[in-house]
Order: structure tokens, then sequence, then C-alpha cells
């Protein structure tokens, strides 16, 4: 029989019950691309799993993946509206209006990678506030730094090195790489992403690709384009914004805000060693399906810098965008050139 007390205590913890689970934050993440792939994996794997644990399991992450809540295009504009995902993975290449100055990453043909990669970018975004301005613009706020693996070249033909791109038609979504393998001589072109890529390759309608060497590896390039030309200093500036709603984020309460602080460095502290790793393992299953790969000499990616002519196109972008109203185009751009010359001392 149950004494009182005893009656009394079991009827406190029935009602408090609710209260525990209405105590915990579910938020709704969208991610274009499937759950597959170093990034997603980590993301979920690592990230998620330490914003539960940080925040004593208050904070809970619902993700949704391969474009199921938004696609890579809208996931600014849905995050920063907030009625369908709370925090996603922007793209700043996907929102060329919306973030003019994330563009300026991508304008170099050379950089750091791995660990050197992470800490510049967290150190841009530290040391710039233009960038947290032009996410705030839109109604989000970045809560971790993805970031992706260095430019490759797949050659339908031989490709004994980055001269004999001339004459021949490359493929590259990037507007900077285009004007990169223009001045290289090739003609560049833009093809959807995916299959239509797979099949010109395949038709030898196209005879090369310029793109980070997981995306190739991913849609099996190798299988159509087997002659491959890389290094880990070929800069793709490419970065995966882990951004969340602002709203979202003000809402959240100081120690759960603090929680997600700390994740993202526990993440981080694992990132650069995960991507050389993984970079690693690509490179050599390349290697054992039959791909030629070979890594390009110091002096061979020095020569592909001065081919690229990157300063002048640089500097015709800075001009177009102060025409557009974006009048810190270029003390953004000095800042940027400033930190990417230390992080590869």
């Amino acid at each position: 029989m149950l004494t009182t007390n005893r009656f009394l205590s079991l009827l406190f913890a029935v009602l408090l019950l609710p209260a525990l689970a209405s105590a915990q934050t579910v938020l709704r993440y969208s991610d274009h691309e499937p759950l597959e792939g170093m990034r997603p994996r980590f993301l979920k794997d690592v990230l998620f799993a330490a914003i539960e644990k940080e925040s004593n399991g208050r904070l809970k992450i619902e993700d949704h993946w391969d474009s199921t809540v938004s696609t890579g295009y809208d996931a600014l504009h849905k995050t920063g509206e907030g009625k369908v995902t709370d925090l996603a993975i922007v793209v700043p290449e996907y929102t060329a209006k919306e973030l003019p100055l994330h563009q300026l990453f991508k304008s170099f043909p050379t950089g750091p990678s791995g660990e050197r990669q992470v800490a510049f970018f967290r150190r841009a975004y530290a040391e710039i506030p233009a960038f947290a301005a032009e996410l705030e613009k839109n109604n989000v706020v970045p809560v971790f730094l993805a970031t992706g693996y260095p430019v490759a070249f797949f050659c339908t033909g031989t490709l004994d090195s980055l001269r004999d791109l001339q004459g021949h038609t490359w493929r590259s979504a990037s507007f900077w790489h285009q004007d990169f393998l223009r001045h290289a001589g090739a003609n560049p072109v833009s093809i959807p992403w995916g299959d239509p890529v797979f099949q010109a390759m395949r038709d030898k309608t196209l005879d090369g690709l310029m793109v980070n060497v997981d995306s190739a590896y991913t849609l099996k390039i190798p299988a159509v384009a087997p002659h491959v030309l890389l290094s880990r200093d070929l800069w793709l500036g490419h970065l995966y914004i882990l951004a969340m709603n602002r709203h979202t984020w003000d809402g959240l309460a100081p120690e759960d805000q603090a929680a997600i602080g700390r994740a993202a460095e526990t993440a981080y502290r694992q990132l650069g060693r995960v991507m050389d790793e993984s970079f690693e393992a690509m490179v050599n299953d390349l290697k054992k399906t039959g791909a030629q790969v070979r890594l390009l000499s110091p002096e061979e990616v020095a020569a592909w810098k001065a081919t690229t002519r990157y300063r002048e196109v640089q500097a015709a972008w800075v001009k177009d965008q102060q025409s557009k109203g974006v009048p810190d185009a270029a003390p953004v751009l000095q800042k940027v050139t400033d930190l990417l010359s230390t992080a590869t001392k």
C-alpha cells in the first residue's frame, strides 16, 4: 500500500512529465546532399551528437537530407524565413546576389587545406564582420563553418599537365574558375551537375571537369574521365555555412546557445584531421579503381596560379560589385588576401 508521501511523490512526477518533455527544443535541419560522404556524416555523427550531448538533451536535431525540405539554392531563403527549417547548409556560391562578399573566397587559385583551411575560415569570420553582416541581412546566423576539398582536374583524354587544357572544353560551375580556364586557353562551359555532366563526358562532348575532388568521386566521374591532376594546394574556397534562423537563435536560452558553441569547438578540433584522412582515402581509392592520378609539383601549382591571372579577375569583379552598390568589396578582398597569405606561410 502506498503511503501518503509516496503517493504524492509519484503524482508530482507524473504531473512533471509533460513539462520535462516540453523542455526539449527540436531544431529542424535541412541539407541538400544525401546522408553520405564526409561532410554530411561528420555533421550528423560529430556536430549534431555534440549539440545534444552538450545541451544535456535539451536540444535535438531533426535532420532532413537530400533536398527533402530545401534545396541548396533556396536554403538561405527558407532558413531566413524559418517556416519549414530552423537551420540548414547555405552554400554562398548558390546565392551570389544575396551574399556577394562571400564569393571572394573562391577567387583564389591556391590556398590552405585541412586544419589550416578550417582555421582560415574561422579567422575570416572573426576578423571580417562583413561576412556575418551579409548573413544577418538574410535573417540567419552562422553556427558552424564546414569546408571543401581541393580542386582537381578530371579529363577524358590524356592529361600530362595543366597546359593540356588549352583548346579543349572544360566545365566548372564557378564563374571565377571559368575565367581561370579561359586564361588557360580552354573553352569553359556550364552544365548542370549530376547526370548531364557524366553523360557529356561519356559522349566526349565535354573534355574535362574542374571540380572539388569529392564531388567528382561521388559522381563516379573517373569512370568516364580517368586522367586526374590534383594538389592539396589547389584551393576551392568552398564554404558550407551551417546557418540558423535569427529568431530561432535569439529564442534559445543562453545555456543552449553556449552548448551549441561548445559543440562547434568539439567539431572544429576534429574536422581538419577527418578531411585529411578522407582526402587520402579518396585518392587511394581512385588509384585502385584504375584512374591515372598525379599530384602536381609545387612548381606546377605556382605556374597554374600565374596562368589564372586571378588578380585581374578579382579587380574586374570588384569594379562590377561597386557599380552594384557593394562599396566594401575592395577592402574585404584585401583583408581576405592578407589572411590567406598568412594561412599559407
